[in-house]
């Protein structure tokens, strides 16, 4: 059963609000007349499952939305190489409550549709 209540009339932006692409895909969503919830996951902890309907909705495994750039990685997780762990999924999860700034992010959900924004017009794809 879905977790993330969504609407076809508005973008729920799951991200770090104060992060310079979140602010980007928020003026550029905004610009485009599109009302956007903002649901700051440094602020407002993330479920377990709403973490796994994420990754199901863009069709990406877990380990695959830790953003291997981030800073803590390198500084409070190493030597952690994500690519050769085997953990579970209560892992994963674990590791992205307790640390949600290594969660790729934005990600815009639109209805049934979810895009990982990369740059702030991807929210257009919904």
């Amino acid at each position: 059963m879905a977790q993330i209540e969504t609407n076809n009339q508005q973008i729920t932006l799951y991200c770090i609000e104060n992060s310079n692409r979140a602010k980007q895909t928020l003026v550029y969503a905004k610009a485009q007349g599109i009302p956007v919830f903002v649901i700051d996951i440094s602020k407002t902890p993330i479920t377990g499952s709403q973490i796994l309907e994420i990754a199901g909705r863009l069709g990406m495994e877990l380990k695959d939305l830790i953003n291997q750039d981030n800073d803590l990685l390198d500084s409070q997780l190493e030597p952690i190489n994500l690519e050769s762990q085997n953990l579970s999924p209560d892992d994963w999860i674990k590791m992205i409550q307790k640390n949600p700034e290594i969660l790729k992010q934005p990600i815009a959900i639109r209805g049934d549709k979810t895009v990982l924004v990369v740059t702030p017009t991807d929210v257009l794809q919904l």
